[in-house]
């Protein structure tokens, strides 16, 4: 089963755990099944109209998935599908 490496930011909403296992044929299912595990990461992960926040970034075994194929890309049961919000700010 593919496992999801959680960020700080993120694990408030899945009880601390820092990586988790979930079902999944390609990225976009892995994600959804974290949601449906983890109801509480989707307003992090995902807009109202169901697409992936433009902040948060994919990546499968250190690849980013939009070079690849975005959420179709295939996830093998070893995987692992790394969640990293992308960081704002600067000095004032």
């Amino acid at each position: 089963m593919p496992s999801v490496k959680i960020p700080p930011v993120l694990r408030k909403h899945t009880g601390d755990a820092t990586e988790v296992d979930v079902a999944g044929s390609d990225v976009g299912e892995v994600l959804n099944a974290l949601v449906a595990e983890y109801p509480e990461t989707r307003d992090q992960l995902f807009s109202d109209d169901g697409e992936l926040n433009r902040f948060v970034n994919i990546y499968l075994n250190d690849e980013d998935v939009r070079v690849l194929d975005g959420l179709g890309t295939a996830v093998g049961e070893t995987d692992t599908v790394m969640i990293l919000p992308a960081m704002a700010g600067g000095a004032r």
